[in-house]
């Protein structure tokens, strides 16, 4: 006797009950973590005044998802539901199946329209959760502003918006719906499949069952290639976005051919869409679908046929004269995009000697020329002033600062607490999270500041932090947000925190701000701390009360970038002290695009762009972790679009306070990649351009690797604090120098503008092409090449130590460049690098001394250069030009500072002897008994 299930009985639908349960029990599960989260972070957003800004980019993100969530599953759906009254007829009826005595009824028909379900909403949540990604590209499709009559590109007269804007938004639509005619495809093909598997059972039983019938496939199809119509349709403004070998944009073929043939596939796609639709209402025959792709086909071939021949016999020939109107349109675009019609260009005679340095005209330059390499002075700043090893300075920045009312550019490095690095033995939870909370102070010095032990001389050091110039104090130093506070804490606790070391004891603090989220009463503390992992601490922990605060996203780049995550950020924050002694950061942000019409592609990080903007500022109180936003380029569309979107995220920059306001810069990272352009870019003639007659890159030097080996490097840009020829004030620019391709000689030099008006803008000097200008490679093989300077460097290079040099800065100073390189003499037992010599050099004259003085007066002075001690003037030296240098350099070689020298010397001696650096020791010896030398021969 046979033993029959039925799947249909009711127990098995309590067991498809508990399925429904398990499914929908996971299902809360996950949304009430992502609920919980969403909650959290409208805390975290509203604790910093933009609540707003949260619930706008929650309700777009689901926005978005819902709506396409709720169109995919009504296309799908529908289509099958279409799909199945087509297929009705052939579809298999449920059916008994024998596995051994047992006798299954499987329902196919339920089964069937269960999977069409589940598979719709599967690829529904699918579809959602992709375009919820691309949220930003409706909110700016949205947002939109006007367009503008007065940027129309030259091909489609289509104005700038309609790329920035609308194109990459329809675009997006037309792959969804690209990707829902293939499913709808593919789900008929699979109803032909079923239905002719059912055909051939049935004429096995004798039954031919119904003809095979094709009207849902043909639905589909047509419903594919109207779809492909518009997608071809709008690829010919992708055109406008080519990468060709020469230049980018659309060229002679694409715009003779390409553009109108795929204007005639689309139409001929339209065509096939319509014979495909004739199988729906005549008889149903495979061969309309494969006559619907015909001429589509034969389009695209005739196109590439053409397209061929114009691009072989018509341009190549005549290349130049073909392709000229469109590099010119190239090059005109290129430079609004990367902003290079903001860069003026002047001539510099390069003058090569010293009289056209005009040194005593030049002070603010030459008293502000960078000696500490930012590398070597974090090495230092590690070894003198970490204090303890959980501290560390993980970036140093440079600026400037008025003091004692004049103008000096220094060097700043906030010193952040790194919870890695504290004693295993005291790592735990309450110390994280409760007692190791903040980093403490910054450290300042001048860029060319040493003791005359070649240690930096610090304006702010130590803890408590300690000032040596009037009016220049830190009175918040504590540290709460920085680039190394990457874990939450809790704050306002019974527990004291840790301020810094002091003695045998530690200074401790509580935290007075009013940053962070209020953790409340015990239901609202258990939601936290579910959300941030700290469920069985915090709401038993004896030490948080309801006024406790969690302060998270402490790190400022997590911090702004969620935020404004549609904003591209400068890796390379900068600590600022204002006047009322707070620490902030500052923060450069860009607007970047790749649909800019007829401008050039260029990699940024691992995207590509033709578009940038540095639109926003961003300044994080590193005490409160405050953040806001100051728009510095309102005449960028997208960043307008933005304000439109998040109306209350933005603040005009006339609203940042002036204080701070002095410190904004321009960017590195923009520079890099304008110089990037530039040096193609700025070739405005499109026969030179073509013809790549004037190519310049960015200069080179030499730099050491991570095996400590040196090798040529690509510069990178440089802050300085210079009068710019023909200017009359001090400013503080971004710089960097250029070399034409593949030469180490200099034709070229970008400054980028910080201050006042200039703000934003750069300038470009042009070197004479009639005479050789060094580069900086050229200098430091003058430098090798130097008989005195090479044997010292080859002996400090002995086992034991090696030598560093720091960045060359090539700077122009009156009519001439000067060039200023320092060494570093550090040795393999320690990481604190000590300068040893320091370099100048004009085109025609080397010179360099112990000191930054003893080589000013080599150069400027006609004393001679020496590796020790300064020397007296050379014979037939001008007067005046000695007299002229002594304003600029002073005295320096009076007995007083030779005995302070000897009995340095005297100091590294013994030091160096006490470590067993023999051969350093013996090298301070000879030094010293040179000093005691001039000493005797110097008159009393």
């Amino acid at each position: 006797m046979h033993q029959t299930i039925d799947f249909r009985e009711p127990k098995k639908r309590l067991n498809r009950g508990v399925l429904f349960f398990l499914a929908g029990l996971v299902v809360i599960l996950i949304g009430s973590s992502t609920a919980l989260s969403y909650y959290v972070n409208a805390l975290w957003f509203a604790s910093l005044g933009y609540g707003p800004v949260f619930w706008k980019t929650w309700g777009m993100e689901w926005g978005v998802f819902g709506a396409f969530f709720a169109a995919t599953f009504l296309v799908l759906y529908g289509w099958f539901l279409v799909l199945w009254r087509i297929h009705a007829p052939e579809m298999p009826q449920d059916r008994t199946v024998f596995l051994g005595r047992t006798q299954l009824r499987v329902p196919f028909r339920s089964a069937l329209r269960g999977l069409g379900v589940i598979l719709s909403l599967v690829i529904s949540v699918i579809a959602g959760a992709t375009m919820m990604a691309e949220w930003t590209t409706f909110a700016l499709y949205w947002a939109a502003p006007k367009n503008s009559a007065a940027t129309l590109d030259p091909v489609f007269a289509r104005p700038l918006n309609f790329y920035l804007f609308t194109l990459p938004a329809w675009q997006l639509i037309v792959g969804w719906l690209m990707a829902m005619a293939a499913i709808a495809c593919v789900a008929a093909v699979c109803f032909l499949a079923i239905g002719g598997a059912n055909r051939a059972l049935l004429r096995e039983k004798g039954s031919i069952g119904p003809p095979l019938p094709w009207r849902g496939f043909s639905i589909a199809f047509a419903f594919f290639l109207v779809i492909l119509a518009v997608q071809v349709y709008l690829a010919r403004f992708g055109t406008l976005l080519d990468v060709h070998t020469i230049f980018g944009g659309v060229n002679y073929t694409e715009a003779h051919v390409t553009i109108r043939g795929l204007l005639i596939i689309s139409v001929a796609l339209v065509l096939g869409a319509a014979i495909a639709v004739s199988n729906v209402f005549r008889r149903p025959r495979g061969t309309r679908l494969i006559a619907a792709v015909v001429p589509a086909v034969a389009c695209y071939v005739l196109v590439q046929l053409v397209g061929w021949y114009v691009g072989n016999f018509i341009v190549k020939p005549n290349q130049l004269e073909r392709e000229r109107p469109y590099i010119a349109w190239n090059i005109r675009w290129t430079r609004q995009a990367w902003g290079l019609d903001r860069v003026s260009q002047q001539e510099f005679p390069a003058e090569t000697t010293v009289e056209a340095a005009d040194a005593a005209n030049n002070q603010p330059t030459l008293k502000n020329i960078r000696l500490w390499d930012w590398h070597a002075l974090q090495d230092t700043l590690r070894q003198i002033q970490e204090i303890r090893t959980y501290y560390d300075f993980p970036d140093i920045d440079i600026d400037r600062y008025t003091l004692n009312g004049e103008t000096r550019e220094v060097m700043l490095a906030a010193r952040e607490l790194n919870v890695d690095k504290l004693p295993d033995s005291s790592r735990n939870w309450i110390n994280e999270r409760l007692i190791y909370t903040h980093g403490y102070g910054i450290t300042m010095n001048p860029v060319n500041g040493f003791t005359s032990e070649g240690l930096p001389t610090l304006m702010l050091s130590n803890m408590p932090v300690q000032s040596t110039v009037n009016n220049l104090a830190v009175t918040r130093p504590e540290i709460y947000f920085g680039q190394m506070t990457n874990a939450d804490v809790y704050v306002k606790t019974h527990q004291q925190e840790f301020n810094y070391p002091q003695g045998q004891t530690n200074n401790l603090t509580s935290y007075e701000g009013t940053g962070g989220i209020e953790l409340g009463g015990f239901l609202h503390r258990i939601l936290i701390a579910a959300d941030r992992g700290d469920l069985w601490k915090v709401p038993f922990s004896d030490d948080i009360t309801p006024q406790s605060r969690l302060l998270m996203r402490r790190n400022i780049h997590e911090r702004v970038a969620e935020l404004a995550p549609f904003l591209t950020w400068d890796a390379d924050p900068y600590v600022v002290l204002d006047d009322n002694g707070r620490l902030y950061w500052m923060m450069d942000a860009f607007t970047t695009s790749d649909s800019y019409p007829d401008s050039s592609q260029y990699s940024l990080g691992e995207d590509t762009i033709n578009y940038m903007r540095n639109s926003v500022k961003a300044v994080v109180d590193a005490y409160n972790g405050t953040t806001t936003f100051y728009v510095f380029d309102d005449k960028d569309p997208l960043i307008a679009a933005w304000r439109r979107v998040f109306p209350a995220l933005f603040q005009d920059a006339a609203a940042m306070p002036a204080d701070l306001r002095r410190h904004v810069r321009y960017p590195q990272l923009l520079l890099e990649e304008q110089a990037s352009v530039y040096g193609l870019y700025h070739m405005s003639d499109p026969d030179v351009f073509y013809n790549r007659e004037d190519l310049w890159t960015v200069a080179s030097e030499l730099g050491v690797s991570d095996a400590g080996d040196q090798q040529a490097r690509t510069m990178e840009p440089n802050y300085v604090l210079m009068k710019l020829p023909g200017e009359s004030n001090v400013e503080f620019v971004e710089i960097l120098p250029f070399t034409p391709a593949n030469r180490n000689n200099l034709i070229g030099w970008i400054a980028g503008r910080s201050d006042g008006d200039n703000y934003g803008n750069a300038v470009v000097y042009d070197f004479p092409k009639s005479k050789l200008v060094d580069g900086p490679m050229q200098i430091e093989a003058r430098i090798d090449q130097n008989a005195q300077l090479s044997g010292q460097l080859t002996l400090w290079n002995q086992q034991g130590s090696h030598v560093r040099r720091g960045t060359l800065l090539v700077i122009p100073c009156g009519k001439a460049l000067l060039y200023a390189e320092p060494i570093y003499l550090q040795a393999q037992q320690s990481p604190m690098p000590e300068l040893r010599l320091v370099v100048l050099a004009l085109q025609d004259r080397l010179a360099y001394g112990p000191t930054f003085e003893a080589a000013m007066q080599s150069l400027f002075g006609g004393n001679t250069s020496s590796l020790t001690a300064e020397a007296g003037p050379q014979e037939g030296a001008q007067t005046g030009k000695a007299s002229a240098t002594a304003g600029v350099i002073g005295a320096t070689g009076d007995r007083d500072a030779l005995s302070r020298r000897a009995a340095q010397d005297l100091a590294d001696y013994e030091r160096l002897t006490a470590q067993g650096k023999l051969a350093e020791a013996g090298q301070k010896l000879e030094d010293l008994k040179r000093k005691l030398d001039e000493l005797q021969a110097s008159p009393r």
